[in-house]
């Protein structure tokens, strides 16, 4: 693999470091593909209040808990939300909402009822005015339940509700787990994808999601359309909320308001199942079309071989193979390169202090040899997105939470082959883990480059050495604490690519 590729990577992955350390810009993909779009900031007098920031852990009494499968429920009672979910079948991972599927109301003081029906939960308040109950339903036994909020006038006077739920709060203090965080929504004019890190408002909605890495939380009403309400509470906050519009209740009169709600991990083939427009919220940003193709092939893989670490082998193989002629390409057009060096160095060395006559002498060589000095960039622009979108991907998927694949544990996280005692302060760099797989990686990119060396001591070929020894320890310490998921593709990537220099080094001389 020549000195430009790496290259090219190195520029490509520090792109994309910068890019996400800031704020996406605001976005639609709609019917008619992706446009720009400036959301309108909910600054009416009628603006929904937050709720009081959870700050400081609940006391216990206002906690309760509800098993539901392979999850274990937190629920708010005095707002009858819900604060976390913890998803024993991916290692427990907690998903937090803060106050999901509570109502923006300034005061709250919800009872749980006992029900007659386990898979069900009821909260009632009552005031002077009305009585609310939301009843959760969990009867589908899947990722998928119902939310009925009942409203009843208990005054002599008609009274107006603007029913109001939170989807949940949305925590950007730490950044690398922010940016995976954004909402998705359904509204007149298409799928909507937009940062949650900045107030806006969108009416028109059919249905709302907001995510983080691995699980999303998606309401819709089934009588109406509302409005999705993006609230900035502070620097680190935003409160994801769904507003439907004001009812009229005369005196004794009910109304109840019916909600699907998901609450699961982003997995294509469930939301599929249950509703195919919630699959709208897996989005993996400019490659989403080649990012949801390499998801797919992965899933159809992972049906065959059971195993998630062979399924990113035998994908690693499918697509060094389709890229194949790629490579080809580049390693002849490096030889070629190569064997002109000498005498490019010689018209350099005549002609530097003319840099015209020398540009013109060099480019007058390359065409008499039939050489393209940019042959071997152009193979790039296809490798690029591929690797970027394999990363979103793989870097996204909840099935890898766990999975294990020889002496790693969990796919989606770095491989650990040894872990040093706690007590340690750690060794430069790796900290208090060995994580094996990108260092062998480094190895086999310092082998790439070396095999790729040509002879001499030229200014051109002393860069190539410089660059053999600094790109394999950057690259080591860029994927140092990547999913080991990634880190195994690239590590069979590079292993195939030096078996090919190997292999096909006296064919392409």
């Amino acid at each position: 693999m020549e000195k430009r590729f790496f290259l090219a990577i190195l520029l490509s992955l520090l792109v994309l470091w910068i890019w996400s350390a800031l704020a996406p810009p605001s976005y639609r993909v709609g019917n008619k593909g992706v446009t720009a779009i400036t959301p309108v900031s909910p600054a009416s007098p009628d603006k929904e209040l937050p709720l009081p920031l959870l700050t400081s852990e609940p006391p216990p009494s206002a906690l309760w808990q509800y098993s539901w499968d392979n999850r274990k429920i937190t629920f708010l009672e005095p707002q009858a939300a819900i604060k976390d979910l913890v998803f024993s079948a991916f290692l427990s991972y907690k998903f937090p909402l803060q106050f999901g599927f509570g109502l923006g109301e300034k005061t709250q003081d919800f009872k749980r009822q006992e029900s007659s029906d386990p898979l069900q939960v009821v909260f009632v308040q009552t005031d002077s005015e009305k009585r609310i109950i939301k009843t959760f339903d969990f009867s589908n036994h899947n990722y998928d339940m119902w939310l009925e909020i009942e409203y009843q006038n208990l005054s002599t006077q008609p009274i107006k509700v603007s029913p109001f739920l939170i989807l949940g709060v949305l925590n950007f203090s730490d950044q690398n787990l922010g940016r995976y965080q954004d909402i998705t929504l359904e509204n007149s004019q298409g799928i909507v994808h937009n940062s949650a890190s900045k107030e806006a408002t969108f009416t028109e909605t059919k249905w709302l999601g907001l995510r983080d890495r691995y699980f999303c939380a998606l309401i819709e009403p089934q009588q109406r359309t509302g409005t999705a309400m993006v609230t900035k509470l502070n620097h680190r906050e935003s409160q994801i909320g769904f507003k439907l519009n004001e009812i009229s209740l005369g005196v004794g009169e009910k109304t109840k308001l019916k909600f699907h709600i998901y609450l699961g991990p982003q997995e294509l083939g469930t939301l599929k199942g249950i509703n195919p427009q919630w699959a709208n919220l897996i989005y993996f940003g400019k490659l989403d079309f080649i990012a949801h193709l390499l998801l797919q092939l992965l899933d159809f893989i992972h049906k065959l071989v059971k195993n998630w670490g062979w399924t990113i082998v035998i994908v690693s193989l499918l697509i060094y193979f389709l890229l194949y002629p790629i490579t080809l390409k580049q390693m002849r057009s490096m030889k070629e390169m190569q064997a002109l060096q000498p005498r490019i160095e010689e018209i350099r060395s005549r002609n530097k202090d003319n840099p015209q006559k020398m540009n013109k002498e060099i480019m007058e060589l390359y065409r008499e040899h039939k050489v393209n000095p940019f042959s071997g960039c152009l193979p790039l622009l296809l490798q690029l997105p591929i690797f970027f979108a394999l990363y979103q991907t793989l870097v996204r998927s909840v099935a890898l939470k766990g999975a294990n694949f020889l002496w790693i544990k969990d796919l989606s996280e770095p491989d650990r082959l040894w872990i040093f005692s706690k007590a340690s302060k750690g060794l430069p760099i790796i900290g208090n883990e060995l994580n094996i797989l990108p260092l062998v990686m480094a190895v086999l990119m310092f082998l790439q480059q070396r095999n790729s060396l040509s002879s001499g001591n030229s200014a051109a070929q002393e860069q190539q050495k410089l660059m053999m020894f600094f790109m394999p320890i950057l690259f080591a310490f860029i994927f140092y604490r990547m999913p080991s998921g990634l880190v195994l593709y690239w590590l069979i990537n590079s292993a195939l690519t030096f078996l090919f220099q190997v292999r096909m080094k006296p064919k392409v001389l």
